[in-house]
């Protein structure tokens, strides 16, 4: 694979965007996954995946369950960090920067967009905590079929969240473990951007 051209690009979000189509064309499912990293006050990390669901100017947004241990955490410490692994590209781009959860709007019209069974499903969930049994989940979430047999609200805990890019790194494999890594870092209003050793 051919070094890629980041010499030329001084947007990272224009690039991430570029890399993000090739992803959407060449992997199975879910270009779009992303490692959410989070953690406590005191400094002990946690690591799950999501789904990024928009890149504007405010950043990498993502919707969840605000009371579960994401949730939580982010709320004690909104510093984050993600990582998008695109295999069949042999790419990786990680994020840095602050979470701020966004207007209930957002969530109103994602959540309305998503599949009714789906909306049951987050409504059903209480995310994170401890659950007796498969049988108990499934019998709520019939319960819930029957209740809103029309419109499903979105419950005030599932919210919208938005990841503010600080740092944004680009790695791309290359031959004989000479890979390429480009890091843009935010700096007065702009961006710089550096070529780091693999």
């Amino acid at each position: 694979m051919k070094p890629f051209d980041a010499e030329s690009s001084e947007d990272p979000l224009a690039l991430f965007r570029i890399w993000m189509a090739e992803a959407a064309a060449t992997e199975p499912n879910d270009p779009d996954a992303v490692a959410l990293a989070t953690s406590t006050p005191d400094g002990h990390p946690s690591v799950r995946m999501v789904l990024m669901k928009r890149l504007d100017q405010r950043g990498f947004s993502f919707y969840t369950n605000a009371e579960s241990q994401k949730g939580t955490e982010l709320l004690a410490n909104p510093n984050a960090a993600m990582c998008f692994h695109w295999k069949t590209q042999r790419r990786q781009v990680r994020v840095e920067g602050a979470v701020s959860e966004l207007p209930p709007e957002d969530a109103d019209r994602y959540f309305r967009s998503r599949g009714r069974l789906s909306q049951i499903g987050a409504l059903a969930s209480q995310q994170s905590r401890p659950l007796s049994s498969r049988e108990h989940l499934e019998m709520l979430a019939a319960a819930l079929v029957k209740r809103y047999p029309d419109g499903v609200p979105r419950p005030d805990y599932w919210r919208g969240y938005v990841l503010a890019p600080e740092r944004i790194e680009f790695w791309q494999q290359g031959a004989d473990r000479l890979h390429d890594r480009i890091v843009f870092a935010r700096a007065d209003g702009g961006w710089t951007k550096t070529r780091l050793y693999p």
